[in-house]
């Protein structure tokens, strides 16, 4: 990508084009439009894609924006090749299966715009495995874009770059999803996970550890975490809390702490006694905890309420 494609200002406006409609697509799709973006949406479920503007109406309508403005921005095209023939950034926002990714990307890398961005929301896959077969010119054009479920309300965006990106594209990425009122983060090494995963799953890890031991239930380990340690984390992030409390104390804590916690390199055996009883998640109505339609609902409406308020309200150096 040369210097007279990059963001000049806040305002410029690129063709987008999200490959997936699915649970995070649409979201994304709605994030990019919404700032005024000509945004295209692609999927092969012609169902899904179908959806997708119910969907955004449905997410706008519960943030109290008129629909109208935005879905305007959007247009829907079920062939992926005519979908990102004019794009100038192209998020992949398909199912986790690498092998899926890599044909994709070998499929938009042949029929977008040489000088488009390349962009995986996966939550876990390395990039680099992703762009693995790529020619090295589309290779320099490819990031991660970590985008939170929902993605229409959390702010963070993570930015991973591989070895292979330019520094071009990479300062691109983030000027455009700070253009589009996200908070991009800088993801500086290709790690599995990247950063707020290896973090989230590091504590469920524990977290099933100490049910399958007996320790306690699962109702227990979301009380100690949403009225306990969580109600602080939005405003006091762990590295400031470490320091706020002391280094030393920290690493005091560790030494004692450290070598009782759980450091299994596999999945916990309760998640398999779990799917081998039918207990898969909320949507079958029975986890790690019991759920009805109307409790799996109130959940969905709460969080969307929730981070609807904080943002609301959010400062402008939060």
């Amino acid at each position: 990508m040369t210097g007279d494609t990059a963001l000049k200002t806040p305002q410029e406006k690129l063709p987008v084009t999200v490959v997936g409609a699915g649970l995070m697509g649409h979201g994304i799709a709605q994030v990019f439009a919404a700032a005024g973006h000509a945004t295209t949406l692609t999927d092969i479920h012609a169902d899904t894609l179908r959806a997708a503007p119910r969907q955004i109406a449905r997410n706008l309508e519960q943030m109290a924006v008129a629909p109208d403005e935005v879905l305007a921005k959007l247009r829907l095209e079920a062939s992926l090749a005519r979908a990102v023939a004019h794009a100038g950034l192209v998020i992949e926002a398909a199912a986790e299966r690498i092998e899926l990714k890599q044909q994709l990307f070998a499929d938009i890398a042949a029929a977008a715009p040489g000088t488009a961005i390349l962009a995986s929301n996966t939550s876990v896959i390395p990039i680099t495995r992703i762009g693995r077969d790529l020619d090295p010119a589309a290779r320099a054009r490819l990031v991660g874009t970590h985008w939170w479920n929902p993605p229409h309300l959390i702010p963070l965006v993570e930015v991973v770059r591989t070895a292979f990106t330019t520094d071009a594209v990479f300062e691109h990425t983030l000027a455009l999803l700070r253009a589009a009122g996200k908070q991009p983060v800088k993801v500086l090494k290709d790690v599995p996970g990247f950063i707020g995963n290896r973090l989230q799953h590091a504590l469920w890890r524990e977290a099933l550890s100490l049910v399958h031991q007996g320790v306690c239930d699962a109702g227990t380990i979301d009380q100690v975490v949403k009225r306990g340690f969580g109600l602080r984390m939005s405003v006091l992030g762990p590295m400031e809390n470490a320091d706020l409390v002391g280094l030393e104390l920290i690493r005091s804590v560790h030494q004692l702490l450290f070598p009782d916690l759980d450091g299994s390199a596999t999945p916990s055996p309760l998640l398999t006694e779990l799917l081998d009883q039918g207990r898969p998640g909320m949507r079958a109505g029975q986890g790690l905890l019991d759920w009805t339609p109307e409790q799996a609902d109130a959940v969905r409406d709460r969080l969307a309420r929730h981070l609807i308020a904080l943002q609301a309200g959010a400062s402008p150096d939060a």
